[in-house]
């Protein structure tokens, strides 16, 4: 190797690069979260996990945005546009079915999710593939109330299939306060580790 060359990227799976891991912690009190392919979420800042009410009960390898709409009881109650963030679930797996069909673990979500809920096979069915990277979401969160904020997706280069996604609100507004506190309640219920 060359001096000034990197070298190749590791094998992705469900490892988060360290570089990442810092950025996801500087985004504080802004709740961010980096996901897997098949929106396994791979890791959270403080503020991150608490924003997905519950989440955190489940063990890590189990913690799926897709897995978490659908099935998980505060869900629905988290998101007031539940079918839209359901839909854009849907959308994403759908798109990475039509590239890589056969893939286990997009198979073994899928499959799960086909069983454990009827609302998902019909979306299923449907086949749509558009997906939002950017825009505004709302929550009723059971600890800071309802609160709309902006997100963005973005890939993360030299790790395929992985996306930080990150949700803000302008400083000073009544959603930032509820961010500051949504962060400090994730950081008291967090444990420091690999699995955060």
């Amino acid at each position: 190797m060359s001096a000034g060359t990197e070298p190749p990227p590791a094998a992705t799976g469900r490892t988060v690069r360290p570089g990442v891991r810092l950025l996801l912690e500087s985004l504080r009190p802004n709740p961010a979260h980096v996901v897997g392919r098949t929106d396994d979420l791979l890791a959270a800042n403080p503020g991150g996990l608490r924003l997905l009410a519950g989440i955190e009960e489940w063990p890590a390898t189990q913690r799926n945005l897709a897995r978490y709409a659908f099935l998980h009881p505060a869900a629905r109650t988290l998101f007031p546009d539940w079918t839209t963030q359901v839909r854009g679930c849907v959308a994403r797996l759908r798109a990475l079915a039509g590239t890589d069909p056969d893939a286990p673990d997009l198979t073994r979500l899928a499959g799960e999710l086909l069983l454990k809920s009827p609302e998902f096979a019909p979306m299923w069915k449907r086949y749509d593939v558009k997906a939002r990277a950017h825009g505004r979401r709302t929550f009723h969160h059971p600890d800071v109330g309802d609160l709309t904020l902006g997100h963005q997706t973005m890939e993360l280069e030299g790790a395929p299939g992985h996306r930080l996604i990150a949700y803000y609100a302008r400083p000073g507004t009544a959603e930032y306060d509820s961010l500051v506190l949504l962060d400090l309640l994730g950081a008291q219920s967090t444990p420091r580790g690999p699995a955060s």
